[in-house]
């Protein structure tokens, strides 16, 4: 087997690291967001002389946070595709070269 093939298995390895790396690094809401968005929440409440309930608050945080770990699940699977579709690859030439 040559250097081209286990290249490519690199690659989508790598591929899939920085697929997930993104995934999580754009998240709607990180966490150090959250006390902000708190504030905001409350504010915006306020604004509406409405009363800023705990229950309601994490709702949207749940959503988001759904939201979020939808499009990391996305991710997350092609990256497998991927990584899976490149290693049998390797394989599938390892095996025309040793027999």
């Amino acid at each position: 087997m040559n250097n081209l093939e286990y290249n490519k298995a690199e690659d989508a390895v790598n591929n899939t690291q920085n697929s997930l790396k993104n995934a999580a690094d754009n998240v709607k809401w990180k966490v150090e967001e959250l006390a902000d968005k708190a504030k905001d929440y409350i504010n915006e409440k306020r604004a509406n002389d409405e009363e800023a309930q705990q229950e309601d608050w994490l709702d949207r945080v749940k959503n988001n946070v759904s939201d979020a770990w939808d499009d990391i699940k996305d991710k997350a699977n092609d990256a497998w595709e991927k990584t899976k579709d490149a290693a049998e690859d390797v394989k599938a030439e390892w095996n025309k070269k040793t027999n």
